[in-house]
């Protein structure tokens, strides 16, 4: 049978949200730490990039919602006084 467009067999990276993300990182520092001695060293290396990989990606996702939460106060902080302030539009009145 052939792969149509957009099925899971197709070669794409399957796309993960943040709990998947820490929950991989937790099984892969669980299988690392359960690795025996005679591992290969490119399997236990390839295991360790990816915890790498997975550390970095999570410490810029929690940068970022850093930033978007402080710049999301920063707006809806009040606005100074010295800046003047728009006018209050009259209230609709049917005559």
């Amino acid at each position: 049978m052939r792969a149509y467009t957009g099925q899971f067999s197709d070669n794409q990276p399957i796309r993960r949200n943040h709990a998947e993300k820490e929950k991989q990182l937790r099984d892969l520092k669980e299988t690392l730490a359960a690795m025996k001695p005679q591992t290969s060293p490119a399997l236990r290396e390839s295991v360790q990039r990816r915890i790498r990989e997975l550390e970095t990606e999570l410490r810029a996702a929690e940068r970022q919602k850093t930033e978007r939460a402080a710049e999301r106060n920063a707006q809806a902080a009040p606005s100074s006084p010295t800046t003047p302030r728009r006018p209050r539009r009259p209230a609709f009145r049917s005559e």
